[in-house]
């Protein structure tokens, strides 16, 4: 084949024209808001229609220059399409290059052993040539749970992968499968029999968790398990390699005969007072212990929960870095997010489809891809802080790495990667500043992608129509909101600090990439205009003081026009990409509750670490949830079984709303007289709305307030709570 045939292309995405003559006419209708707001503005000094009212102005200006900057994403959307039929025919399967798989768990309660086995054995089942595939496992837990899970991960592979490749098994991960598979399986006695290998393996470890310690007769069939004899605490342990699977004994072969991919161990020494970094101290841990091991050019990296659905997947990135032409600039491809869990309607907005295949395609238009901490194929060299130089060919070792002179045994690899991993190794490094992935931020994926990318590489973002990895969704709305305060905080701390796009990367990649960064970055200052319209509409219907133009009025027209225009070209992206028109409302919901919650909070710590008050932390969402919470999941009902600040928040803006809508209707709508009825109509029309839109937003919030009486109900101290603060509210105002 020619060297010149292609690997890949680029294709615009359509209706491009329509959303920008579309767009034009929503920014002309902004613009119009802004003048009316400046134009009208009350004339009483320290009224309060007037402090009111420069309020919702500056609220309005934050939403049009937010919106300005999405607009960024939809401007240059361009799809990649991988040729893998092509990267067959140009290679072979011994032409193919190492891949080295890095799967991070953290907690073995949290991130059950059976879950981070399963991701893994997916990852060791690729359709791909297995001696040239290494799977690293991170335990920052240090938990010989893990360890254990992972010994009896490897056995089982011996048969997993040859049933995988006789029968064309999909998924690979061995509880997706059956679990998805059981019941229209036609049950052949492989089946049958592989079945039951798992599910007695599945039983010996959660037996094992659930114990909480590894038996004495398992552990003195294993030597691994001595590390383990020195008191190892989560947070205070010495540096752990284990190789248990090294690609040159007799026994790491499957039952087929054929060789397995390496299978690692790793966890690094933790120490009270060393800071680990959290997950980006784990992933640069992963890549100076795998360059010692394997060092493969390419790192595939993997959270935990977040299996491989597709095993076609590795030859498909290949194709973006493989191209003779055109992948010789490229240093990651980044894959979406997807979850195996998620109900029809998507309940919690997860995944966002729009985000997904919309989006995030469009940052790759500028070649500016965002790292997104799973799902990820990256190259090397990149990650070890290599400089793009456009007299770089581009090319990459396709062989097994040589680079050592001496053969070590197992044994001498694993004493001299203990080194790598140990608290003091970093000091006056550059790990985690030019090298590895950067330290000091919640969201270090995000961050490390800007980095290289300004250091001259480009991304790729590759939405395959067969999802390539699957992941669990939160199943209830303290987990996620939980979930979004962390990465909106994260990200806030990137723009407020040396990383701003506008700042670090100014001049080194596209304006429109630095925009679509901060569409991202500025997730949690949108907290204050949301909050603002979510409590100041309604406390001034109840004073009867107005806040937008009359409905006879030509000014209420701009209103009108951008709120439908925007909701129905959002309505069509939506359905364009498959979601319902339930879920697309259901998104909007989790959208106000993110923002005067999750968002706001996120926001508020922001400030407080930027002024020297706290420190960052991390934390870690569970990845499982009692039967009673998935039942109801299932059936898409809101599980907010919580008195935390954040469902206390939401009930009392409900409340607030509600109060707001029905007494301001009756004071300033409702009337005998047919004229003042119009006039009042006249005038708070589009208040009205606002208001309603906010409480029919809330009518799940309500049915858990007053009507349900599950676990997944509020409690009855949010419904005093909420209710109190929204009457007090009221009454001071009314």
């Amino acid at each position: 084949m020619e060297e010149t045939t292609s690997l890949f292309e680029r294709r615009e995405g359509r209706h491009r024209g329509a959303h920008r003559a579309v767009a034009a006419t929503v920014a002309a209708g902004i613009c119009l808001i802004w003048w009316y707001r400046a134009a009208e503005m009350p004339a009483e000094e320290g009224g309060r229609r007037r402090w009111a009212w420069i309020g919702i102005f500056f609220s309005e200006l934050l939403f049009g220059f937010y919106w300005i900057i999405t607009q960024s994403l939809r401007w240059r959307l361009t799809y990649n399409f991988p040729f893998m039929d092509n990267l067959s025919i140009r290679y072979n399967d011994d032409q193919l290059p190492n891949v080295d798989v890095f799967v991070c768990t953290a907690d073995p309660i949290i991130e059950p052993p059976i879950m981070v086995i399963s991701t893994v054995l997916s990852a060791m089942a690729y359709d791909y040539p297995t001696e040239k595939l290494a799977i690293y496992l991170s335990d920052d837990g240090g938990s010989e749970l893990t360890f254990y899970a992972l010994i009896e991960a490897s056995n089982f592979s011996k048969h997993w992968l040859p049933f995988c490749r006789k029968f064309m098994v999909e998924p690979r991960s061995p509880e997706a499968y059956f679990y998805l598979d059981s019941a229209q399986h036609h049950r052949s006695q492989e089946w049958v029999a592989m079945k039951k290998l798992y599910d007695e393996m599945k039983e010996r470890i959660n037996s094992v968790v659930e114990m909480g310690k590894v038996p004495k007769e398992i552990r003195d069939h294993n030597k691994g398990f001595s590390e383990w004899d020195c008191g190892v605490t989560k947070q205070n342990h010495q540096s752990i390699v284990k190789i248990i699977v090294d690609g040159k004994n007799d026994d790491a072969v499957d039952v087929d005969g054929y060789v397995l991919p390496k299978l690692v161990y790793m966890s690094r020494e933790k120490r009270p007072r060393h800071p680990h970094h959290f997950k980006a101290g784990a992933m640069n841990a992963l890549i100076r212990v795998s360059s010692e091991i394997s060092n493969a050019p390419f790192i595939l990296n993997l959270d935990c929960d977040m299996y491989s659905n597709n095993p076609d997947t590795i030859k498909e990135s290949l194709c973006f870095f493989l191209d003779r032409k055109k992948s010789h600039d490229i240093a990651f491809v980044q894959f979406p997010q997807d979850y195996n869990n998620v109900t029809k309607n998507k309940i919690y907005g997860i995944p966002d489809k729009v985000s997904n295949e919309i989006d995030l395609v469009a940052l790759d238009g500028y070649g500016a891809a965002l790292y997104c901490g799973t799902g990820c194929f990256h190259r090397r060299e990149t990650l070890c802080g290599k400089k793009y130089s456009k007299d770089v060919s581009g090319s990459v070792h396709l062989d097994v790495q040589t680079k050592k002179e001496v053969a070590k045994t197992v044994y001498e690899l694993e004493e001299a990667c203990k080194l790598l991993v140990d608290c003091n190794f970093e000091n006056g490094s550059q790990w985690g500043k030019e090298m590895g992935l950067i330290y000091g931020c919640p969201v270090e994926d995000i961050v490390t992608g800007l980095t290289i990318q300004c250091r001259g590489w480009r991304s790729v973002y590759y939405n395959p129509k067969k999802r390539a990895f699957l992941g669990v969704a939160p199943i209830s709305l303290d987990v996620a909101l939980v979930q979004f305060k962390r990465w909106s905080e994260g990200m806030f701390q990137i723009f407020l600090s040396k990383y701003c796009p506008f700042i670090y990367a100014h001049g080194k990649i596209k304006f429109g990439a630095q925009m679509g960064y901060c569409v991202y970055l500025l997730w949690a200052p949108l907290s204050i205009p949301m909050l603002y319209y979510a409590t100041v509409p309604a406390i001034c219907l109840l004073q009867g003081i107005p806040l937008f133009p009359e409905v006879k009025s030509l000014w209420a027209i701009p209103f009108a026009y951008v709120f439908v225009t925007h909701n129905c070209w959002s309505i069509a992206e939506a359905i364009t990409c498959g979601s319902t028109l339930k879920a697309w409302w259901n998104l909007q919901r989790m959208l106000l509750f993110r923002r005067t919650t999750a968002f706001f909070f996120a926001f508020i710590d922001t400030i407080i670490k930027q002024l020297g008050l706290s420190q960052t932390k991390f934390a870690v969402t569970a990845k499982v949830a009692a039967e009673d919470v998935s039942k109801r999941y299932e059936q898409e009902i809101l599980e907010f079984g919580s008195s935390a600040i954040m469902p206390t928040i939401i009930a009392t803006l409900a409340m607030l709303n509600l109060f707001g809508l029905l007494l301001g209707i009756i004071k300033n709508v409702a009337a005998l007289d047919l004229g003042l009825f119009y006039k009042g109509l006249n005038r708070f029309f589009l208040q009205t709305v606002v208001c309603g839109l906010i409480v029919l937003a809330n009518l799940p919030t309500y049915e858990a307030l007053f009507i349900r009486r599950d676990k997944g109900r509020l409690p009855p101290s949010v419904l005093f709570k909420s209710v109190s603060l929204a009457l007090l509210a009221s009454v001071m105002v009314y």
